[in-house]
């Protein structure tokens, strides 16, 4: 998991962990009664950002299952959320991270996890294999 891919995927992924923690901590301490939804989605994606990171950090075989589970978990709330953004705007005044399938922060949102899960499910198989 600490090759090449794996270490720009980690960086990536401490990126996010970064910009989307200092994002929800100042939506929900300055703004949280605008828009508690999207502010406690970001506040969620902020956790997972952080869960990947660090699993991907640790790279042994229970945090590899774990970043896997986060990556889907990542993707699923993009998903959902970007289909909610759009169908009850009015819950989504202010954006989350995952709102719009990730535009605020150039679609990253929406391929982040793919390319997460792709990374991983490629070693998984080549650990497996020997």
């Amino acid at each position: 998991m600490h090759t090449g891919p794996g270490r720009a995927l980690t960086a990536v992924y401490g990126v996010f962990a970064l910009s989307a923690t200092a994002r929800a901590g100042y939506q929900l301490i300055r703004e949280f009664d605008v828009a508690p939804i999207a502010y406690s989605l970001s506040a969620f994606a902020a956790v997972i950002y952080i869960l990947a990171t660090v699993c991907l950090v640790i790279g042994n075989r229970v945090s590899h299952r774990i970043a896997v589970a986060a990556c889907a978990i990542e993707f699923l709330g993009v998903i959902v959320v970007g289909i909610l953004s759009h169908t009850h705007p009015e819950d989504f005044a202010k954006p989350s991270v995952w709102s719009n399938f990730g535009s605020g922060y150039g679609y990253i949102p929406l391929l982040l996890p793919l390319i997460g899960l792709w990374w991983l499910l490629r070693i998984g198989r080549r650990a497996s294999r020997g």
